[in-house]
């Protein structure tokens, strides 16, 4: 996926998972943020819960194979950010970013 959004003139950066990408800078609002909503550790939606809180949000982009119940109700009183079902495609990708 990074060589992808590298190839579309992203800056792109990929965490192993979400302790890594906590020990970063937080993302400013001119970020984007792609996140599996199925993280080893610390969940997708929790990462996704602190990064809405952030004073200056990024926008979020949720991935996930799982149901639409499923993510409903692990999202239950949240905002659902854009959500892209796996599989991902090269198509699905530079539709939702260009």
């Amino acid at each position: 996926m990074v060589l992808l959004l590298k190839s579309l003139g992203h800056q792109a950066v990929a965490y192993p998972d979400a302790e890594t990408f906590f020990r970063q800078e937080p993302p400013g609002s001119g970020d984007t943020i792609i996140i599996d909503l199925l993280l080893p550790g610390i969940s997708g939606v929790k990462v996704i819960r602190w990064l809405q809180h952030l004073a200056n949000p990024p926008a979020i982009i949720a991935i996930s194979g799982q149901p639409q119940s499923a993510i409903e109700a692990q999202f239950r009183g949240m905002e659902i950010p854009r959500l892209l079902r796996k599989p991902l495609t090269e198509d699905i990708l530079t539709q939702e970013l260009g």
